[in-house]
């Protein structure tokens, strides 16, 4: 299993995150469009990604991503420690799961890979703190109540970043990171899976600029 490297821990990866504001949640069908993919996503302005482990392709495309040493590539839909090994492996720098599972954050603790579980209400982020983590993914964020939701749990929970995730677009990704309380959002426009399938290399770099551009502005 690959070692995580001290800057690699929770604060730093975070950090890194953080610098891009958006973070793409990537499903890709062939590993062989993950080089193609990241060389448009690192063209455009952004150095995070996320590969979602909903697909059979996923562990390949996170290997082969990772050889960039211009992307942070991170694992996400990680839903048992078995993916937790598995993505690790594969070069993973990060983990993300749509909902809050104990045995997938402690496995990651216990392996050293920084965690950012899901939490959609109360009870799940004083799990997530009582974990010792201090960041979730609000997900899937536009059917929990969207920014009006994300006010009201971050006041309660004043040290506590979100990630908000589902339903962020062009439209909305200003009021999102307006907020205190986001450390990033998690997108999928500039990596649609329509231009993924076409091969439309240049339209991700082209959304993906226009979106780092949107998101410093802010």
């Amino acid at each position: 299993m690959t070692a995580v490297h001290p800057s690699e821990q929770p604060a730093g990866v975070s950090e890194t995150i953080a610098a891009g504001r958006i973070l793409p949640v990537v499903v890709l069908d062939d590993a062989r469009d993950a080089a193609p993919l990241g060389a448009a996503l690192t063209a455009g302005g952004l150095r995070s990604v996320e590969v979602t482990f909903r697909t059979d392709a996923a562990a390949d495309a996170i290997r082969v991503m990772s050889e960039d040493p211009d992307l942070f590539v991170g694992a996400g839909t990680v839903l048992t420690p078995a993916q937790v090994d598995e993505a690790v492996a594969a070069g993973a720098r990060f983990i993300v799961s749509p909902g809050f599972s104990p045995r997938v954050v402690a496995h990651c603790q216990q392996v050293g890979v920084p965690v950012f579980p899901g939490a959609a209400t109360p009870t799940e982020i004083q799990m997530a703190i009582d974990a010792g983590l201090d960041t979730v993914k609000f997900f899937p964020a536009g059917q929990l109540g969207g920014t009006t939701m994300i006010k009201a749990l971050a006041a309660p929970f004043r040290s506590v970043r979100f990630i908000p995730t589902g339903g962020v677009n062009t439209d909305n990704l200003r009021d999102y990171l307006s907020l205190p309380a986001v450390l990033a959002v998690g997108g999928t426009w500039m990596v649609a899976p329509s231009l993924l399938a076409e091969g439309r290399w240049d339209d991700v770099t082209t959304l993906t600029a226009a979106a780092v551009t949107a998101a410093r502005e802010i």
